[in-house]
């Protein structure tokens, strides 16, 4: 096929070999060892972050990179970069060190602070999503031809109005959104699944809404936001503006919600979101 931006044919080959780089750590007793801030890093998170770097330095050695596992670089510096590549070598650590397959490798172009493209492949399967603003989305199947996906607007007949939740992370302000969620839109399913693959859901038209008031990293969401934007989705913040990846001193985000861009009920969403 004919790829919507030159970088992208190679981003996704790196992708893939980041998988490779990651699985035989997989369900192997790895060590896991604490960063600073509590939350856990394996030899797997380490190689993938190697693999990458070295990937993406040979594609285009002028564009800086961020990754969860070199993110100590100032603000100062940060914010003399107009594009650069913001990765999550392993996005679901935790679902790594349990077993689980829900577990990604997240690579996206940043430019001005919004995402041009992302790429997440699940180095299990095999398989790979990838997308941009208006570039179009797919989903490419290991040994299958790339399809092209797309966001759904409302449920099928039938079909309950679908939210993915994180299965690890909550909060209060989740939780009242859900209940208010329930009263405009019926009961509701909830898809719960790890890493990035939120965000998948939605793109390839298996889930309705991904609402986030609970704490992310930057890494954790740009790829995906990337996919999600390219089947006709869209990210905001939770007064309704574009969510962006902007230099500053945190590398959190903000709250989000992730949604198709032509919803009929996205106004009600706001307003839950802001109660």
């Amino acid at each position: 096929m004919t790829f919507p931006h030159p970088l992208l044919p190679g981003v996704i080959e790196l992708a893939h070999k980041a998988g490779e780089a990651i699985l035989p750590f997989w369900r192997a007793d790895v060590a896991v060892t604490s960063k600073a801030d509590d939350s856990p890093v394996t030899a797997a998170d380490l190689a993938a972050h190697h693999v990458i770097v070295a990937g993406l330095q040979a594609l285009d050695a002028t564009i800086p990179i961020l990754s969860e596992e070199d993110c100590g670089i100032s603000l100062a510096e940060r914010q003399r970069w107009t594009r650069w590549w913001l990765v999550d070598p392993l996005d679901g650590t935790k679902e790594f060190i349990s077993g689980s397959e829900e577990f990604t490798v997240n690579i996206a172009l940043i430019d001005q602070g919004r995402v041009v493209f992302g790429v997440v492949s699940t180095p299990t399967d095999g398989c790979c999503y990838y997308g941009g603003a208006g570039l179009g989305a797919w989903r490419a199947r290991a040994g299958q031809a790339p399809e092209e996906i797309r966001v759904r607007n409302q449920p099928p007949a039938g079909e309950a109005f679908t939210v993915v939740a994180s299965r690890r992370h909550s909060s209060p302000e989740q939780e009242r959104l859900l209940a208010g969620l329930a009263d405009s839109q019926g009961k509701l399913a909830l898809a719960s699944v790890g890493s990035s693959l939120k965000f998948c859901l939605l793109a390839e038209g298996a889930a309705d809404c991904y609402p986030r008031l609970a704490p992310t990293s930057q890494w954790d969401t740009a790829a995906a936001q990337g996919v999600l934007e390219g089947a006709g989705g869209e990210v905001l913040d939770i007064e309704g503006q574009a969510f962006t990846y902007p230099a500053r001193e945190s590398l959190l985000n903000t709250f989000f919600l992730a949604l198709p861009a032509q919803a009929a009920w996205r106004e009600t969403l706001l307003r839950l979101a802001r109660v």
